[in-house]
């Protein structure tokens, strides 16, 4: 029997769960931290790391009290995070503003030109990542962070993934070239590949911007996968954690892709983490690149197979919105909804609320519903878009399949599965095939599993998902409700198509206007 701690980093908190060899999960802790947001910048996003470590501490602590587990007997410790959120750090790593989060948008241009300067120069990392950078990603926002921040650029050293940083933290180092960079991130969002020499040359990144000069040696070092050991537990962080010091800590990764662990995931796999944004996280075995996809990389979920991300950038997020303009909540929004017929409220939704993350990769887009009358309600835009999701969800799968990926199993997991059958069943209704939900929560258990094998207490991450992972229930599509989405899904992806691809006709151009247009209003304010 062992115990061991695993902390994963949400949008909006931390959750740190105990898990034994033996029973699975003991108890589990949140603290939540604040996120930065400004209603004249829709783009904006940002969160403190001060405010993380905090609330990791105080959920560390809460967690040990609750389970009535002595902090001594903790024998690893593993986290993962949102990402990509990135920080700028000095020297000494420390913080130089705060992370730039994974739904902050506001390198939609720097964005933009790396993906042209890509294909111009013919960088072949872009085919690895869908032939399109993403306003997302890490180098997009270093790149709109040196542009608007001229005074702090004396200062700069490096900048690091939010996983990365927290396990430095943690271990106590305080000289960015001696932090191990996760092969998670840096792979799907810093065009890193072992096979084309790592990170793209230094000729290149200053034909994108001369401000990269330099920075190329600055995110250099170690790229590791998750089964290494990132360092110790420090005596300081020991002591405010209720731990005991030079415990290990693996390299951490992202959350979506040690949540699919946590779920279950295997070769094959398709894992629909949907929480405030979905993340569909695969593990291959082989090497398949697909346009429009967040990346293909070897070892980022699975130490030993190749890795495929992609996803929708709102989900959870949007159902929130609906339910706050009817002045409510989603859980007093959702009652009844078991009760509603595929296609009866007569809407489509496209969600696009926080742009397009796969396959479109296009900030540029926002929400539509398409389909009101006089008598819609909120309620019917809610399920509305739930089916919006879900068509968005099999449009990805799409694209997959269309490029060689096998799919066996598709599985939901994350915060909204757990207390959402509804839109389990809409999901495997559109989708045509049996969806799996873990049958008890899985969040946290990816980053236990990964604490277990830096303490040696399990050899493989098949023998500890044996072990810890819940069983599935299965979701599987009613014929009737199959059949109506059959008539609705080409009329989606007719629309998915023409209003989210600029320039591919009339109608690719009007909400990049609109956007334009509020901009612009809002500037002159």
């Amino acid at each position: 029997m062992a115990i061991v701690a695993g902390a994963d980093f949400g949008t909006l908190s931390v959750r740190v769960a105990l898990v034994d060899s033996e029973r699975g999960l003991i108890d589990s802790a949140v603290a939540e931290y604040p996120l930065h947001r400004k209603r004249e910048d829709p783009e904006y996003a940002t969160q403190s790391h001060d405010d993380h470590m905090r609330a990791l501490s105080s959920a560390m602590r809460d967690v040990l009290k609750k389970a009535g587990v002595a902090g001594d007997q903790v024998q690893a410790i593993a986290l993962d995070t949102t990402g990509s959120s990135v920080l700028p750090v000095d020297k000494d790593l420390q913080p130089l503003g705060e992370y730039y989060l994974w739904c902050d948008h506001r390198a939609k241009g720097e964005a933009a030109e790396i993906t042209e300067a890509a294909h111009r120069e013919g960088l072949e990392a872009i085919q690895w990542c869908g032939g399109i950078y993403s306003s997302e990603w890490g180098f997009s926002k270093l790149l709109h962070w040196l542009r608007h921040n001229p005074d702090k650029r004396p200062q700069f050293a490096s900048a690091f993934e939010h996983c990365d940083m927290v396990a430095a933290t943690l271990c106590g180092i305080t000289d960015p070239a001696k932090v191990k960079r996760s092969i998670c991130a840096m792979g799907h969002k810093w065009l890193w590949n072992r096979q084309l020499g790592g990170l793209p040359p230094e000729s290149f990144l200053v034909k994108v911007d001369p401000l990269l000069t330099g920075v190329r040696a600055k995110l250099d070092g170690e790229f590791a996968t998750s089964d290494q050991i990132a360092g110790r537990l420090s005596a300081f962080w020991a002591e405010k954690l209720e731990l005991r010091a030079g415990i290990p800590i693996p390299v951490g990764a992202f959350d979506a892709h040690w949540d699919a662990i946590g779920a279950g995931c295997r070769t094959d796999d398709m894992v629909n983490v949907v929480g405030t944004s979905t993340c569909i996280i695969g593990i291959t075995p082989s090497i398949n690149l697909v346009p429009g996809v967040c990346g293909v990389v070897e070892g980022s979920v699975h130490p030993l197979r190749t890795g495929i991300e992609a996803g929708l950038s709102a989900v959870g997020d949007i159902f929130s919105a609906i339910a706050t303009r009817a002045a409510t909540d989603v859980t007093t929004l959702s009652a009844g909804l078991e009760n509603y017929r595929a296609g009866q409220t007569g809407l489509l939704r496209m969600t696009w609320d926080n742009g397009d993350r796969t396959v479109l990769v296009n900030p540029n887009l926002r929400g539509i519903t398409l389909g009101w009358n006089l008598q819609s309600t909120a309620q019917d835009e809610l399920f509305a878009a739930i089916e919006g999701t879900a068509f968005h969800t099999r449009v990805i799968l799409d694209r997959m399949a269309g490029y060689g990926v096998h799919i066996k199993r598709v599985i939901n997991a994350g915060g909204i599965p757990q207390k959402n059958d509804v839109l389990n069943q809409v999901y495997a209704n559109v989708l045509g095939r049996p969806v799996l939900v873990p049958s008890t929560s899985a969040v946290s258990l990816g980053s236990a599993i990964f604490a277990f094998l830096a303490a040696g207490i399990f050899k493989t991450i098949e023998d500890a998902q044996d072990k810890i992972c819940p069983s599935h229930r299965t979701f599987s599509p009613y014929d009737s409700a199959r059949r109506t989405y059959e008539r609705l899904y080409p009329l989606y992806s007719k629309l998915y198509f023409s209003l989210g691809q600029r320039g591919s006709n009339d109608l690719g151009d009007v909400l990049p206007t609109l956007m334009s247009v509020a901009e612009s209003a809002v500037a002159t304010r």
